[in-house]
């Protein structure tokens, strides 16, 4: 890593805000416009499934017809051939996906071959008619048409009831998307939804953000290590190993302090946009550290996109809050702690600011720094006014990173360039500038300190001075005169410094940018109290017997946790960036899919590969084994699924087939319990069934799957979890669910930050839930512990991984009670949501 880097990796919360109304936009249209060609694909693949449907029902309808007029089938084939040719509807496969690649030049070709448009309209009417004179002579031949053609998935209301049971139809984006009711239920309408009996409460948080916040890290007398994570502020105590959570913010928290009194703490949130787009507004809370109790609620509504830095005055015992937002102008507020009023408020800069602090010893004057400045800053009145920091003969630094107030009253700052730099004031320059002039802030001392950026400065008792650095990942203790004595360098797996939080004078708290808090001394070293992932992560499994699960995603770490001890197991990087991963239901071995279309499968124990392979050149999103362990599914966005054979208890795989049938990427599939069958979903909205024995067929007459029971239940669309769906969800808001063991309950990650706990099955809209907050970004996934004692969730981009304990529940079946409660009538009106 080098200066640059660190440099960039610095501001990159700043800079990512700089231009979001116009990339706001472009995103949206993007988005739009690649909604409208998946929607043109799937009515594309709809049209074709539903021409090979009607060239298989000619044969039927032909013997039906000559079994009641022997006389018709000449008449009948010469309308089968002539609608066949007028329509062009005997595709071969090839042509069929030319018609997907090309749909605009396979249009323009069938419009040449049909030649003059009225005189062929007059030739199907003309046809349309035969073939409705032949049905009324025939009615049985019609009503066995009917059949055939509701077997096979194509009611046209909304709800329809016919002679092989009953459907359900639900639109998302505008595609209707059929589901078969079961025949355990006889009265759909009767039935009644409620949320869950059980309840999740936050049991751990896993992870840290340092990658681009500092002074995110304190120690408190209780002995707690105070830091944040996406929407959560934890409080972990580094001797007993336990964790309490602040939880009352709405979006991820980008700030703290920690006031006089080591009590209280104040942190400061990012605007955030809830569901339907609209902006949140950013605040600051203060509330104390023992209770966990909210005294105050600062700047709700003044702020802009996000509270960026806030700091405590010391001189008059914390009575003042100063706070820096993240709009354009960054501005700088001063408000009165107690009453949460505002009481002066400034244009800062608009470049950007990585620091504030009040001066310990007059809390009239606060100092703040970031890209390429220093400002001292002089309140009075009510009023703002600034002096600049002269760099002079000095090289003016890219970025001052950080800095404290000396014993003696001086400021020093820490910069990109490695210097630690001594601010003094400096008496008038009369002889030059004139009775006019006043003093100014400059430079009395550069001293060089790091290779590469100082991002830390923390005071130690008695003067001494500790300094943390980039490029050189070192951490060195200074004499009250600037003097080194001591020094040591974290490891490199675990980044830069960040931030250092003093415990008691000896041992040390150390934020880094890959996400760890280490802890340690100078004579001893560090080890890691807290880890966790640096990018987006997706991929999330549980072990079907042991309480551990596996995380991978963009950092191209794979980590395997303990949910008993919290911690990390162990950690490895890939060559590629892991997005799925599925447990041998064995349990000695894990698969893990990668974002080229190569999956391997790791050892638990040893953790080397066992066994890789390469299906596609595309990313693949889903690993899952069937029931015994005998064959694995790779699900790919090549829209294929790859199908293997698992022998060696998981340690041999050989291809068995491949299932080919949907028009978009493959999202999600489950086995069924006897491990013959496959249920999967795709990013077309589509719900395909295959019978993996029979050679990976596709079953073409869905209504015959709805009485089978699954495994597993993953699929976002399907009967039993229609009601998780809220109304006018787009299709891609509900980003990953599970069924418990307990076949009880079901969790759901959606885009909008939360995890909703719902009662399986939830076969009805608008099924109320329980919902949770905590993450800051998309909720990517989630997924039950083996004992159905804990549910994990993981975040995309806020890097933290939730989990949740199940609280309450009872005995019983869910599907038993869905069964009964079906078949008696009730008019008590459906419970609101949760």
């Amino acid at each position: 890593m080098d200066s640059s880097t660190n440099s960039l990796d610095d501001v990159s919360a700043d800079s990512s805000t700089e231009f979001p109304d116009r990339t706001s936009m472009m995103e949206v249209r993007l988005q739009a416009q690649e909604d409208e060609i998946t929607l043109l694909k799937s009515s594309l693949a709809d049209a074709l499934r539903k021409i090979r449907l009607h060239d298989q029902l000619l044969p039927l309808l032909k013997q039906q017809l000559i079994a009641v007029n022997p006389g018709a089938a000449r008449v009948l084939n010469q309308v089968c051939c002539s609608d066949s040719c007028a329509s062009g509807r005997k595709l071969s496969s090839s042509s069929a996906a030319d018609v997907i690649r090309h749909p605009a030049t396979r249009v323009r070709r069938n419009s040449e071959k049909l030649g003059n448009p009225e005189r062929q309209r007059k030739r199907l009417d003309k046809k349309a008619a035969s073939s409705a004179n032949l049905l009324t002579r025939s009615p049985s031949l019609e009503n066995r048409a009917k059949e055939l053609v509701a077997g096979a998935g194509s009611p046209g209301s909304r709800r329809g009831t016919y002679s092989q049971g009953q459907s359900i139809k639900m639109f998302i984006r505008g595609r209707p998307i059929t589901m078969y009711i079961p025949s355990n239920i006889q009265n759909y309408e009767d039935l009644k939804m409620e949320p869950p009996s059980e309840r999740l409460e936050l049991d751990w948080v896993y992870g840290y953000r340092g990658r681009d916040c500092r002074a995110n890290l304190y120690f408190l007398p209780t002995g707690e290590a105070v830091y944040f994570i996406a929407c959560v502020v934890v409080l972990y105590h580094i001797n007993n190993r336990t964790q309490r959570h602040y939880r009352k913010h709405t979006d991820c928290v980008r700030c703290l302090t920690l006031h006089p009194d080591k009590v209280r703490v104040a942190s400061g949130q990012t605007a955030g946009v809830d569901k339907d787009g609209k902006p949140l507004q950013p605040c600051v809370h203060i509330w104390d550290s023992t209770t966990l109790v909210t005294l105050q609620q600062i700047g709700l509504g003044t702020f802009q996109r996000g509270v960026g830095s806030v700091a405590f005055s010391f001189a008059d015992s914390g009575a003042f809050l100063c706070v820096i937002d993240d709009s354009n102008e960054h501005m700088l507020s001063v408000w009165d702690c107690n009453k949460g009023t505002k009481h002066a408020e400034v244009k800062s800069t608009n470049e950007a600011v990585f620091a504030v602090e009040f001066n310990p010893s007059d809390s009239t004057n606060i100092i703040t720094c970031g890209k390429s400045h220093v400002y001292f800053w002089t309140l009075s009145t009510g009023q703002f006014t600034k002096k600049q920091g002269i760099f002079g003969k000095y090289k003016k630094p890219k970025f001052i990173q950080c800095f404290v107030f000396s014993l003696t009253g001086d400021v020093l700052t820490g910069d990109s360039e490695g210097n630690i730099l001594t601010w003094g004031k400096s008496a008038a320059d009369v002889k030059t500038l004139g009775k006019g002039a006043k003093e100014t802030f400059q430079i009395m001392r550069q001293t060089r300190a790091h290779e590469g950026s100082v991002f830390t400065l923390c005071n130690l008792q008695g003067g001494a001075l500790l300094s943390g650095g980039g490029k050189d990942r070192k951490i060195i203790r200074w004499s009250a005169d600037l003097a080194p004595e001591r020094e040591c360098e974290i490891p490199e797996k675990y980044g830069a410094v960040r931030t250092i939080a003093d415990v008691d004078g000896e041992e040390l708290l150390v934020g880094t940018t890959r996400n760890a808090i280490l802890r340690g001394t100078f004579s001893d070293g560090f080890v890691a109290i807290v880890q966790g992932h640096v990018d987006e992560m997706w991929g999330l499994a549980t072990h079907p017997s042991q309480n551990i699960f596996l995380t991978c995603g963009h950092d191209r770490q794979v980590c395997l946790w303990n949910t008993e001890e919290h911690k990390l197991d162990w950690c490895i990087t890939l060559e590629e960036y892991g997005l799925c991963a599925g447990f041998c239901p064995n349990g000695s071995v894990v698969s893990v899919g990668l974002s080229t279309g190569r999956w391997m499968v790791l050892d638990l124990l040893t953790r080397e590969v066992v066994s890789e392979s390469t299906d596609g050149n595309e990313q693949l999103s889903v690993m899952r084994y069937s029931p015994d362990g005998s064959f694995l599914a790779v699900g790919s966005h090549d829209n294929f699924i790859y199908i293997y054979n698992v022998t060696e208890s998981g340690r041999r795989y050989t291809r068995f087939g491949k299932c080919n049938g949907h028009s978009s990427f493959i999202t999600h599939l489950d086995w069924s319990k006897d491990g013959k069958y496959i249920m999967s979903n795709s990013g077309d909205y589509e719900i395909l069934y295959w019978d993996i024995a029979a050679g990976c067929k596709l079953l073409r007459n869905r209504f015959e799957s709805k009485d089978r029971e699954w495994a597993s239940y993953t699929c976002v669309l399907g009967f039993h979890v229609m009601g998780v769906w809220l109304e006018g969800s787009d299709g891609t808001d509900i980003n990953a669910l599970c069924r418990s063991h307990s076949e009880r309950m079901v969790a759901v990650a959606d885009d909008f930050c939360k995890v909703h706990l719902f009662q399986y099955p939830c076969p009805k809209p608008k099924a109320p839930s329980h919902k949770y907050d905590g993450h800051g970004s998309h909720v990517t996934n989630v997924c039950f512990t083996h004992s159905d004692s804990h549910l994990l969730s993981m975040g995309g981009k806020d890097t933290c991984i939730l989990q949740w304990s199940v609280m309450g529940g009872g005995a019983g079946d869910n599907r038993e009670r869905l069964a009964s409660a079906s078949s008696t009538s009730t008019s008590s009106p459906e419970p609101a949501t949760s």
